[in-house]
């Protein structure tokens, strides 16, 4: 069994603490560390929720408090209405914890975590993009050190999926486009996972409620926090939630399940297309322009739904994949 040593970078977030709990159940992962940032809640509240969730459920992993604002500017109002108050859905929270954070800021908490494990860490990034960021301006021979980055972000404008804060740009872009940018400008090896596939995944009411009758404290968790999430979704005409961050723990685990397209991505950071994903195809030429001298990324352009759903269904019942 390969064994994938992740460092988890969210911001939880509802569908991060499904990702979470996906990552805690595979056999396959080894959890080394986790690092918030901004983004469905001010960054005290999802480093907060990221210390409830590590005690909660017995995970022995260090949680290290990331970026709250962006390289350049504010950050935007965190989206309670689609992850409540407190970004988890709006349920009960202890009022303080027992377990604390790591001393070290998330970006050095990374870089040290990656020089004591050379080409061993996989980074999965389903938050802004700053925490990478200012890893990588602080050390920058850390993009040679990383196994690879693991990115749920991005739209692709594959079948035609469009942003889903404005129509450029996905949410944990448009968050910190100038970060991203940066980090696609890194000769790290790069998928995005972005809504060009995670909307073509759902999880249907019916799915999380077995997930619920079966799956232990994890699955009563899960319909819990979801139960919010799943209400917005259905008042925007969605039956059934998106799985959006989970979206990039599947791909760790089973690349087999997606489809993907390589070339050279570039985040716009200004005008009406601020945070829109734009990849250079490497099957495709073009007059020289802002995509050369850049690293070929990954983008996925299709995915195994239903393969997927099976995936969860399965680490989150059992802890075992399925062949």
């Amino acid at each position: 069994m390969t064994i994938h040593k992740v460092i988890f970078d969210t911001d939880p977030g509802v569908d991060d603490a499904m990702a979470l709990l996906f990552l805690h159940h595979a056999p396959e992962i080894e959890l080394v560390g986790i690092t918030t940032t901004f983004g469905n809640g001010t960054i005290a509240q999802t480093t907060f929720n990221a210390l409830y969730l590590v005690e909660r459920f017995g995970m022995n992993v260090p949680v290290a408090q990331g970026a709250g604002k962006p390289l350049v500017g504010e950050p935007m109002d965190p989206p309670d209405f689609v992850h409540g108050v407190n970004a988890l859905g709006d349920i009960s929270l202890p009022g303080e914890l027992t377990t604390a954070a790591d001393p070290r800021p998330a970006h050095r908490f990374i870089i040290d975590t990656v020089r004591a494990a050379p080409h061993e860490i996989t980074l999965v990034a389903v938050g802004r993009m700053t925490n990478l960021a200012l890893a990588l301006r602080e050390d920058p021979e850390i993009a040679g050190l990383v196994k690879q980055v693991i990115i749920m972000g991005g739209a692709f404008g594959i079948a035609g999926v469009q942003g889903n804060v404005t129509p450029a740009a996905e949410a944990n872009i448009i968050g910190d486009p100038e970060a991203a940018d940066e980090i696609c400008a890194a000769a790290w090896p790069i998928t995005f996972v972005g809504l060009d596939v995670t909307q073509k995944t759902h999880m249907p009411t019916d799915y999380l409620s077995e997930l619920a009758d079966l799956g232990g404290e994890s699955g009563r968790f899960i319909w819990d926090v979801s139960r919010f999430y799943e209400a917005f979704h259905q008042a925007g005409g969605v039956p059934s939630i998106y799985v959006h961050d989970s979206s990039a723990v599947a791909y760790l685990l089973r690349p087999d399940l997606f489809e993907t397209r390589t070339g050279a991505i570039r985040v716009s950071t200004t005008g009406i297309t601020r945070g829109m994903t734009i990849q250079k195809p490497d099957t495709l030429a073009f007059p020289p322009g802002a995509w050369d001298d850049r690293p070929s990324h990954r983008a996925c352009v299709s995915v195994d739904a239903a393969g997927l759903r099976e995936l969860y269904r399965a680490t989150i019942l059992t802890g075992r994949i399925l062949a």
